[in-house]
């Protein structure tokens, strides 16, 4: 089959004869429509952050359609459109058992290989994949803006984390669930004000995902304009460039004096992070999604004097149902998100222009 492999560190090869995967028992193969690439897969391509090992297929963000079953598969059937979690789980462990299949003790990343494992990923015609991670798509949802799911679920669940102020209004929302969401709970509606620190892709997913969950205020924060333009578009209420002269304090005063409810560090850096600290209220909480940089200074005498709860958000966890319903009813709207459709034989030279980010892009997604 065809696939895009990263073979050096910033170096492709388009292979048309990559070995073909088959479906064991209880797995599927997926004809692969569409593939996303991550913030993840830039800032490994280069070797830096370690888990982009060569030779490596990577791509995690993507949907298809079923084109084999494996033995004892009886609950899928061939031409069903799906997406998928990116992490494979093993269902087993205390992890899993308990509903924290992000976190699973055996977790395999789809496209990632950091050296305790190799995981080929979808940016190639086909995959195989247990069906505890698939998810049906409807059929008027396009692959291209299927390909979110992966991305919005991981907003999702970043806002899952935090504790909004109830308002007594009773709206619903997914209650969390592995699979096909059919009993979902009713939840009060969230007030309060949230800082969202970077206004990248992720970011604009967490602005918008805490509008649909009823947050009363958003704030975004970040270097571009044209970003923090799309940010006001999509929601946030205000939008300040993380240049501005004393940003915390001005947050704070206009956050009723002491800052924000909530907020969210979406880049992984140092000066982001101490933003994200310092906007936040006495007793407030900081949910940390960034991961660009493994170390980072922190301003603990804020943190402990201010008794600030601070909580790391890592992938998603039963939201992909709600990611779907969002994305097709267009509560969480990605549209505005997708910068380009290419060709998986052209992927080489969208990662350079991604890597040189010179264009503004957001999203760019591959289809075989």
């Amino acid at each position: 089959m065809k696939a895009l492999v990263l073979t050096a560190p910033s170096e492709f090869q388009y292979d048309v004869q990559f070995p073909a995967p088959e479906a064991g028992p209880g797995e599927v193969l997926v004809d692969v429509k569409a593939c996303g690439i991550c913030g993840s897969d830039i800032h490994g391509m280069d070797g830096r952050s370690g888990r982009r090992q060569p030779p490596i297929v990577m791509g995690h963000e993507a949907a298809g359609e079923i084109c084999a079953v494996g033995a004892g598969v009886t609950d899928w059937k061939v031409g069903e459109r799906v997406t998928f979690d990116s992490t494979e789980y093993c269902g087993e462990c205390d992890e899993c058992r308990a509903g924290y299949v992000n976190l699973c003790t055996r977790r395999k990343v789809l496209g990632v290989s950091p050296g305790e494992y190799r995981r080929h990923g979808c940016f190639a015609e086909k995959i195989a994949l247990p069906t505890r991670i698939l998810y049906r798509i409807p059929d008027g949802l396009a692959y291209e803006q299927a390909a979110f799911a992966e991305p919005v679920s991981i907003a999702l669940h970043a806002v899952n984390l935090a504790e909004g102020i109830e308002v007594g209004e009773a709206f619903t929302q997914c209650c969390g669930c592995e699979g096909g969401c059919e009993s979902e709970g009713e939840n009060e509606a969230l007030g309060g004000t949230a800082v969202v620190v970077g206004a990248g892709l992720i970011g604009l997913l967490v602005i918008q995902a805490l509008k649909a969950r009823g947050w009363e205020r958003v704030i975004a924060v970040d270097l571009d304009e044209k970003r923090l333009a799309l940010a006001k578009q999509l929601g946030a209420e205000s939008a300040f460039n993380a240049r501005q002269e004393n940003l915390a304090q001005h947050i704070r005063q206009i956050c009723g004096g002491d800052g924000a409810d909530a907020t969210f560090e979406v880049v992984g850096a140092g000066a982001p992070l101490d933003l994200a600290i310092r906007s936040a209220r006495k007793g407030g909480q900081v949910i940390l999604v960034g991961n660009l940089q493994p170390n980072t200074p922190f301003p603990l005498q804020e943190v402990v004097t201010r008794q600030l709860t601070i909580r790391g958000s890592c992938s998603c966890a039963g939201e992909y149902p709600e990611a779907i319903r969002r994305i097709q009813d267009g509560s969480i709207d990605v549209k505005p998100l997708l910068s380009a459709v290419a060709k998986l034989e052209d992927g080489a030279g969208w990662f350079q222009r991604l890597y040189d980010n010179k264009e503004g892009l957001l999203k760019v997604v591959l289809t075989p």
